[in-house]
């Protein structure tokens, strides 16, 4: 058969080229779309132990994940540069050029296993072993085939940092340790950032079988397969012989260490709270947190075996909170101690009587040195009582709010009105929790008949600290720094500070004049009914400090309460803070320092007088202004017009206040007048004597030019 003509030869021969090169095409063509339909499958690395960090980035807890490992994200930037220089030339030394197959090491493991008819070495890549360990699966030639296209898909995707920063991650170091962060923690104690060449070296050794020679179980079969490694590093070049013989003669870690266990309570709250986030970072102080757990321990010793302490240290200037102990000893199970006694709601006895002051503070009912009656009174069916029992007639309100007396205290609620109280506390975030039996304020909430937990009594505190602007407390970075809202003037926090500054100590605690560098600290103690809860809530210019010590179960322990056994702890933690400035403060606007003679007549004695009931009173309304109206108020002289005030309802006489600032009383018709210095919002409220309060919040501007005689109504609040 004869042969075809040069030029069909020719065109068959470009036709060929054509058909294979399409083949080619289409073959490639069918690898990226599998490529792209089948990506590796990283949920094992990115599914790490979620971490409680410290101020400075430091773990004082960890949890393990879903499958019960520790495995922690580690970058190239983690490690000792000893220890990757040791892990490339062990396991991989043309990682920084191959493309996730080594066709050179591919080639020698074929042809010895061609020649001995078994496999002497292997020929993975770290990339091959990283398909592995994101993707488990039988060491079989057709999982060694898939760990090849697994390891061309990720050095497609990942850099060479990326990809070895999965293998830190997820290498195998014994037990359910995996990453080499974990590995360091665990057989280390430390952060694998520093590391001797023995150790680098053990970490090199244990991926390679981590079973077989967990230094715990097999001492001498982890340091055979270290010394291997060193001898292995002397022959590359990368030890020299003295550091290898030095390296020798470094013992092996004889048992695994726990990961730290600091602040566990509030582990548990943040977790709980973004069970989704790895990293949370909290504000607490490392060195004082641990100071704090081993005094609350210690004190066990002069506890009855039930009772517990809660303690909450907070920076007042931006609420973070530096020290969290929610038990005395968090694997006590006598004492509940996995209960967080910070959060738990408590009676909170006598420490909201400085909260009742102050706002008698601001309604100008009472001044420090206004004289007060301690004497029997009964408040229609209600008789308050002394913790003592005794009573300490007349004296000044400064005296009475440092002796913590009871009947002063509910007298100045009583023309407050405990459910004006209430509601002034759940404005500002701080909701009274209530009997279900008795859902409505009454008068023993002076005296711990409401509850409360430490922590919103700390963050009452810290307001009091912060001239009464009350926020939330800020446990972790993701918890914003907020302005707060006005629960009382500068001027009243001004004059608690001044009093409970000025109280005597505890026993067994030096007097501020007996220190040659003394430390004012303004605190108050608490004791709820029975002897449950002892409390003891103090601040500095810098710090607030709250201890809770009790029963988690509620049952009583009669002979402790808030000054002998809350108060002392109290103190000895401020000794373990930074010093304090000390430098007085300025008294703000607002504040009379005063003799008690110079006073008003009206704030020279308080006069007491029983409870109201209130049983069927008209509910109390603001009808003008309407909350969230515009209000136009145009005057003369760059002056606003006046500002008739009405309300509705309620016992008679009122009194109303704007922003915080008591109004004086109108002798017309309407109920009062307000004389706004300028545009803006404005928060409204109005009391009367049976407690009963009502707020609105209008906005005040100027308008088009509207006389107000003094005979017209106002204008319609429908």
């Amino acid at each position: 058969m004869s042969e075809p003509p040069p030029i069909l030869q020719s065109r068959l021969h470009r036709r060929s080229i054509c058909y294979g090169l399409a083949a080619l095409a289409l073959f490639i063509l069918a690898l990226l779309a599998l490529d792209r339909q089948t990506p590796p499958v990283l949920d094992r690395a990115r599914q790490t132990s979620a971490l409680l960090l410290d101020s400075q980035d430091h773990i004082l807890r960890g949890f393990t994940t879903r499958q019960g490992t520790w495995r922690l994200l580690a970058h190239v930037t983690d490690v000792d540069p000893l220890y990757l220089r040791m892990l490339l030339a062990y396991e991989d030394q043309r990682f920084p050029s191959h493309p996730g197959v080594d066709p050179l090491a591919v080639a020698r493991a074929a042809g010895q296993w061609l020649t001995h008819g078994r496999i002497v070495s292997g020929a993975s890549t770290l990339t091959m072993q990283i398909a592995r360990l994101l993707e488990p699966h039988p060491r079989t030639l057709a999982g060694k085939l898939g760990e090849m296209c697994r390891a061309l898909q990720l050095e497609r995707r990942y850099s060479k940092e990326e990809i070895l920063g999965f293998y830190l991650t997820l290498a195998p170091y014994g037990g359910n340790l995996e990453g080499v962060r974990m590995a360091a923690l665990a057989w280390f104690g430390k952060e694998p950032l520093r590391l001797t060449a023995a150790e680098a070296a053990l970490l090199v050794a244990l991926p390679q079988s981590p079973s077989r020679l967990r230094p715990d179980r097999f001492p001498n079969r982890a340091r055979a397969a270290r010394d291997k490694v060193l001898q292995r590093m002397e022959q590359l070049g990368v030890l020299t012989a003295r550091q290898v013989e030095e390296a020798h003669q470094e013992p092996l870690p004889h048992q695994r260490r726990l990961l730290p266990f600091i602040a566990p309570h509030l582990a548990d709250r943040l977790r709980t709270a973004q069970p989704n986030l790895a990293l949370h970072r909290s504000f607490i102080d490392q060195s004082l947190q641990q100071n704090l757990e081993t005094l609350s321990r210690q004190q066990q010793s002069v506890l009855e075996p039930y009772r517990s302490m809660a303690i909450l240290v907070v920076a007042n200037h931006d609420r973070r909170v530096l020290a969290y102990v929610g038990a005395s000893d968090f694997f006590d199970a006598r004492r509940a101690g996995q209960v967080d006694m910070i959060r738990a709601i408590r009676s909170p006895g006598s420490t909201l009587k400085p909260l009742i002051y102050g706002l008698g503070f601001d309604d100008l009912l009472i001044h420090p040195e206004t004289l007060i009656e301690d004497a029997p009174t009964r408040f229609g069916g209600y008789s308050p009582t002394n913790f003592h029992h005794t009573y300490a007639g007349q004296l000044t309100v400064r005296e009475a709010l440092q002796q913590s007396l009871n009947i002063p205290a509910v007298a100045v609620l009583e023309q407050l009105g405990p459910a004006r109280v209430a509601a002034r506390l759940r404005e500002v975030g701080l909701p009274l929790h209530w009997n279900a039996a008795h859902p409505q304020p009454g008068l023993p909430l002076v005296l711990g008949g409401v509850g409360m937990s430490l922590e919103e009594l700390v963050t009452l505190y810290v307001g009091l600290a912060n001239g009464g602007k009350i926020a939330p407390l800020r446990f972790s970075s993701a918890d914003p720094a907020e302005p707060g809202q006005a629960l009382l003037t500068d001027a009243a926090c001004w004059y608690l500070t001044d009093i409970l500054r000025s109280a005597q100590p505890p026993p067994n605690v030096l007097t501020p004049s007996s220190l040659a560098q003394s430390r004012p600290i303004a605190y108050k103690t608490g004791t709820s009914y029975g002897f449950r809860d002892a409390w003891a809530l103090g601040f500095d210019p810098e710090y607030t400090v709250g201890v809770w010590v009790g029963r988690p179960d509620g049952s009583p322990s009669p002979g402790y309460y808030g000054r002998n056994t809350a108060a002392p702890l109290l103190f000895r933690i401020f000794d373990l803070l930074p010093e304090a400035a000390t430098h007085p403060v300025a008294p703000p606007a607002g504040v009379l320092q005063t003799s008690r003679e110079q006073l008003p007549e009206r704030l020279r004695y308080f006069r007491t007088h029983p409870a109201r009931d209130i049983t069927g009173a008209p509910s109390l309304n603001i009808t003008f202004p309407i909350a969230g109206s515009t209000v136009e108020l145009p005057g003369q002289n760059g002056e606003l017009a006046e500002l008739p005030l009405v309300a509705k309802g309620g016992v008679k006489p009122l009194r109303w206040l704007v922003n915080g600032q008591p109004l004086a009383t109108t002798t017309r018709r309407w109920d009062a007048f307000w004389q706004p210095d300028g545009e803006g919002l404005a928060r409204i409220t109005v009391l009367d004597q049976a407690g009963q309060s009502a707020d609105v919040e209008v906005w005040i501007s100027r308008g088009r030019p509207v006389e107000i005689g003094s005979n017209d109504p106002p204008p319609d609040p429908r």
